[in-house]
């Protein structure tokens, strides 16, 4: 099949988008693995206005405080699913389940409840 002048200025047109762009694209991909070449000579950081505002603490403090925390009281209520019904156990379906699904199951019950006097 012949290629349309449409298509053709299409390409025409993201290969200058492509260009354009891809300057901006290097860089933001280069900062975002942490790669910036003008600071690539000078590796070392000056950590002397850090220190005057972060508080040194040592480890044994630290430790010492880790084991006096409580661990959080949580209200963890698990619902217990019938496989078969999918029911759980106060009769409600889970959320994750259709709605079309429930109607369907409800319907078979239902038919299965009416059986004809013999």
């Amino acid at each position: 099949m012949a290629k349309s002048i449409r298509s053709k200025w299409r390409r025409k047109c993201r290969a200058i988008k492509r260009e354009r762009y891809g300057k901006k694209e290097l860089e933001r991909l280069k900062k975002t693995l942490g790669i910036n070449d003008s600071q690539s000579d000078n590796k070392d950081v000056n950590m002397t206005e850090i220190s005057d505002v972060v508080n040194v603490v040592e480890p044994k403090s630290v430790k010492k405080s880790a084991e006096n925390e409580e661990q959080m009281e949580t209200d963890s209520k698990k619902r217990v699913f019938n496989p078969r019904t999918l029911r759980d156990q106060h009769g409600a379906y889970p959320v994750w389940l259709h709605p079309r699904k429930t109607a369907r199951s409800k319907s078979k019950k239902g038919k299965r409840g009416k059986k004809g006097k013999h």
